[in-house]
């Protein structure tokens, strides 16, 4: 399978049941047990980069006096020891398996540290800001993850302004806005088939793409992945009559406490976040949308354990950027023995660095507030402001000539439309803003001597 796309690891050093007999086998037939020793101690679980690699990258970074084979052979070796496997099969009736090297495990240290530090603002009318705006940026990658070809200004203007979708592209990034927020709803629920249902229904409302009907699982199995360079497939899902049974599964196993005690496996919950996220994928149960409810799941199950500030995090963002390496992630996980690992660390480094850009972003608009918060302070309608007038302000010195309307107001800041009018018609009253009428509705423009206006005033 996928010969052309990786190199395929030779099968006599595949990780299986019948390890321990080659180890017996090989000990058996070469007395020279420090030879065997020197690749034991040399090639562990991961190499010296902490990288956890497959052999068509692995195979290169071998050291020169030694044997690519024995050496991955070695690396699957300390991988087994380390694996867990769950209860979940691929369509053969193998279980999938996963562990956590040293290096994964910092890496997920990482990501519980930020959920304890507590890294969004507690201020309401901040947060709220925050959540609407990057709850559209998830909303907007996603849509682009699965070929949207929407601008980020155009996308925006349309959620904020609740403007009709003039095409699938905008109606698709409308679903996903909506699907963001009925997460939240839900994130309390235990995962059933019928809130999968849901989840692409919302996805895929008023969307054509392959025949997708919203909330309604395939019906047949004209449905494969390729690698989008040559067409050539490398995961056929399994057998749409079993999809039924096969997502029930899943929903006990996400169900399921996996805390470690009384027997059972402990997992935990980003890495079964990310699981939940590679086994929709791995099902594909519909015939469009499958990526986006994956990763609705992935989000849905992060907050019901709550890492709130995932409201926050976008990781479409970093999936679009290399959408390749997405792709090859599902694809070592499939064809090297169900091992996802592989899925793990590439899920768990998006994370990492969509954290960081948050950081970033609430850096750049914590600066930003604080420029604007000075020079209110030296004027008379300072005091007077609230968080959100300031940021229009803010908004406003930086683009003479803007429109505002109640409606974006409204949204961008999860307000009330009467609280955002009232707010836009006191900034037109300190001559922030001017307003006019466009039909029914009425406009609001940022004017050209906004700083002159507050250092006179």
């Amino acid at each position: 399978m996928a010969k052309k796309l990786v190199e395929i690891a030779p099968n006599d050093f595949q990780l299986s049941s019948k390890n321990i007999e080659q180890l017996h086998s090989i000990l058996g037939a070469n007395e020279q047990y420090s030879q065997l020793m020197h690749y034991f101690t040399k090639y562990q679980d991961t190499d010296k980069k902490g990288r956890y690699l497959y052999w068509d990258e692995f195979r290169w970074r071998v050291d020169k006096d030694d044997d690519p084979q024995m050496a991955w052979w070695s690396t699957k070796m300390m991988r087994l020891f380390k694996l867990k496997s769950i209860e979940l099969y691929d369509k053969n009736g193998d279980s999938f398996s996963f562990c956590i090297p040293d290096s994964l495990q910092a890496k997920l240290y990482k990501i519980y540290n930020f959920s304890r530090q507590g890294i969004v603002p507690h201020n309401s009318l901040k947060q709220n800001f925050l959540i609407s705006s990057l709850i559209m940026e998830e909303a907007i990658s996603s849509s682009q993850l699965e070929g949207a070809i929407v601008t980020r200004r155009i996308a925006k203007d349309m959620l904020t302004q609740e403007r009709v979708p003039r095409n699938e592209d905008e109606q698709m990034i409308l679903n996903n806005y909506m699907l963001m927020k009925e997460l939240k709803r839900v994130k309390n629920e235990d995962l059933s088939i019928d809130m999968i249902l849901s989840f692409h229904k919302i996805a895929t409302k008023n969307c054509t793409e392959n025949g997708v009907i919203p909330g309604e699982f395939r019906k047949d199995n004209e449905i494969f992945i390729t690698n989008g360079m040559d067409g050539e497939v490398v995961h056929t899902p399994p057998c749409y009559t079993q999809i039924p049974k096969r997502l029930a599964q899943i929903c006990i196993f996400a169900n399921e406490e996996h805390d470690g005690e009384r027997g059972s496996v402990f997992i935990e919950p980003v890495v079964k976040a990310i699981i939940l996220h590679f086994m929709i994928g791995y099902e594909h149960p519909f015939s469009d949308g499958n990526g986006r409810t994956a990763r609705a799941i992935f989000y849905w199950y992060m907050l019901k354990n709550g890492f709130d500030y995932f409201e926050y995090i976008s990781i479409s963002k970093f999936l679009k950027e290399a959408p390749k390496k997405y792709g090859m992630s599902y694809l070592y996980s499939e064809i090297d023995d169900n091992d996802l690992t592989y899925f793990i660390y590439y899920q768990v480094e998006i994370i990492l660095r969509a954290i960081d850009e948050l950081l970033g972003y609430l850096q750049t608009k914590s600066r930003e507030f604080e420029e604007i918060a000075s020079l209110l302070s030296n004027s008379k309608i300072g005091s007077k402001l609230n968080f959100v007038q300031k940021d229009i302000v803010k908004k406003s010195l930086k683009s003479a000539g803007r429109l505002f309307t109640v409606k974006e107001i409204s949204n961008d800041y999860d307000i009330a439309s009467s609280s955002a009018r009232k707010y836009l018609n006191e900034l037109v009253k300190y001559k922030i803003l001017a307003s006019f009428k466009d039909g029914k509705t009425t406009n609001y423009i940022a004017l050209a001597n906004i700083r002159e206006t507050l250092l006179g005033g």
